[in-house]
């Protein structure tokens, strides 16, 4: 690939698999670095973009003016009506249309989107990815099919994603998602304070041992500091992508199974089982010796926030190499003497893998008033540089200046700036050709380059799960694990062996073999659909 040609993510089949599509990966990470830096320095022209004419962006009707209602997950940032009226003020003259930006928070935001997506309230656009469960609600007939709406509202964005992209979201033939298209891994891995673990002569915290040492230091020499910062259960998949080779390499198996990356067709139970017993009773001892804060189950705030404020030497879960970098530009504003480190968890397990297209996208609830409309104001947000700009780095020389010609820099601090790089969480819209990176983002794409050379397909991301006929089960089970299996996780339970045994009564009880084995029975028909051994 010769330079300053953006890096895009080829997808040789729609279930992302095969050997062709591996390779390729690999032959294109070597122009990371060059792509992102020369495609911010062709972006950064100072000369405006005008505005097309709504006639010419697109064949809809938009002689009706309409407000647009867009969902994303997450928490607001501070500045978001500011954004919102820029935006609106654009979208009134392109689109005769205005957009009203909603946002979940993240607590409790799983039952937050499915009421959304089964109240029937009006909803025009909406955040989908694997974990949110798109392939679930597609099936469901939660979304819109696109296959008519683009060429019709959003030409310009059928023909930027790739073709493969289209094909690779597509579910029973149908495209229910507008994919993402900027290559990235989104593995997990252990951020800490480096600067903390030189002052302490530390180790590196890159295996289970080596992490517990390094926990144990900040307790010892940092009595006031929390040791880590996760909340609620996320340090549980972690913990299983450090000493396992799952297959799910940036999420987790659901329902307490295993399934590993090399035997996918041998499917077992963790929950349960005696590894799951000792992985619990030592949540219990890391309780006991003060690593994680007593009330973790009642915190509003995210595991990632209360990390990047400094309140808490390491973060376990939700950590990927997009946030560890963010948390890095935060971190720096705050305390510029402060020193980050990341250590991967494909380092530790010995591969990785780059995003299904799935990963990040957003779909058209059938929900939708306005869904032509909807459709050709998120093609503005992925290929209108005004658009794309505004919603992901906020007002220029409000909230971020340019440096050096191409580099992204926040002005003021992550306290009183108001609109913090990808604030509004875009990660769906990011277009490579006007990204803009922190200097010291060069070592989150370093990262990148390294996933590469240890990539393996993915081979989980292109499942749907189809709970239908264990929907009520489902839903009884999540109960239990909040009250029975969490408190278990944190370590808040003394006698571990009994609080795991009242658990798996009670998950039997709400129908956790039913569960198991009908996900088992997809899962394997998915292996066989996909030629996978």
């Amino acid at each position: 690939m010769r330079k300053g040609k953006k890096k895009l993510l080829t997808i040789g089949t729609s279930l992302f698999l095969t050997a062709s599509l591996f390779a390729g990966c690999s032959s294109n990470s070597t122009n990371t670095k060059e792509a992102s830096s020369e495609s911010t320095t062709n972006s950064n022209s100072n000369t405006s973009t005008p505005a097309p004419e709504a006639s010419e962006a697109t064949g809809i009707d938009t002689s009706k003016k309409v407000e647009l209602q867009f969902y994303m997950l997450g928490d607001a940032p501070k500045d978001l009506n500011l954004i919102q009226d820029e935006v609106n003020k654009m979208a009134l003259e392109d689109l005769n249309a205005t957009v009203k930006f909603n946002f979940t928070t993240w607590t409790d935001w799983e039952s937050k989107y499915k009421l959304l997506l089964s109240s029937g309230q009006p909803i025009d656009l909406i955040f989908t990815a694997e974990w949110t469960n798109y392939q679930s609600y597609a099936v469901k007939g939660a979304f819109l099919p696109l296959d008519d709406l683009l060429p019709k509202a959003a030409p310009k964005l059928q023909a930027y994603v790739p073709q493969d992209f289209w094909e690779a979201v597509k579910v029973d033939k149908k495209i229910y998602t507008v994919p993402a298209i900027w290559k990235e891994y989104v593995n997990d891995g252990i951020a800490y304070r480096e600067d903390l673990r030189k002052k302490y002569n530390l180790p590196k915290p890159e295996s289970l041992e080596t992490l517990e040492q390094y926990l144990d230091g900040i307790r010892k020499n940092e009595p006031d500091m929390l040791p880590l910062a996760d909340t609620e259960v996320s340090h549980v998949d972690s913990i299983r992508q450090m000493t396992t080779t799952t297959v799910n390499t940036n999420d987790k198996v659901p329902y307490g199974l295993n399934i590993m990356y090399d035997t996918p067709r041998d499917v077992t139970s963790y929950w349960g089982s005696p590894q799951h017993l000792e992985d619990l009773k030592m949540f219990r001892s890391w309780q006991e010796k003060g690593y994680f804060m007593k009330n973790m189950l009642n915190i509003k705030d995210s595991g990632s926030d209360i990390f990047a404020a400094g309140k808490a030497a390491a973060i376990l879960g939700s950590e990927n190499p997009n946030r560890f970098g963010d948390a890095v530009v935060k971190v720096k504003s705050l305390h510029p003497d402060w020193e980050l480190g990341y250590s991967p968890y494909p380092n530790m397990k010995g591969f990785s893998s780059p995003v299904h297209p799935i990963h990040n996208g957003f779909a058209i609830p059938r929900s939708s008033k306005n869904p032509e409309r909807a459709l050709a104001f998120y093609e503005k947000l992925v290929t209108d540089k005004r658009y794309n700009w505004l919603t992901q780095y906020g007002i220029e020389g409000k909230h971020f200046e340019i440096e050096d010609g191409k580099y992204y820099k926040m002005l003021g601090d992550a306290q009183s700036n108001g609109f913090t790089r990808e604030g509004m969480n875009g990660w769906a819209w990011r277009n490579p050709e006007f990204m803009l990176f922190d200097k010291s983002y060069q070592a989150v794409l370093d990262m990148f380059d390294e996933m590469d050379k240890i990539a393996k397909p993915n081979i989980f991301q292109g499942f749907g799960e189809d709970w239908t006929s264990y929907q009520a089960e489902k839903a009884a089970l999540l109960q239990v694990e909040k009250q029975y299996l969490y408190p278990l996780n944190d370590g808040m339970v003394k006698d571990v062996e009994a609080g795991l045994k009242l658990f798996m009564e009670k998950a039997k009880k709400a129908g956790l073999d039913k569960i198991q084995a009908e996900y088992t029975k997809q899962w394997l028909q998915y292996l066989d659909d996909a030629n996978i051994k």
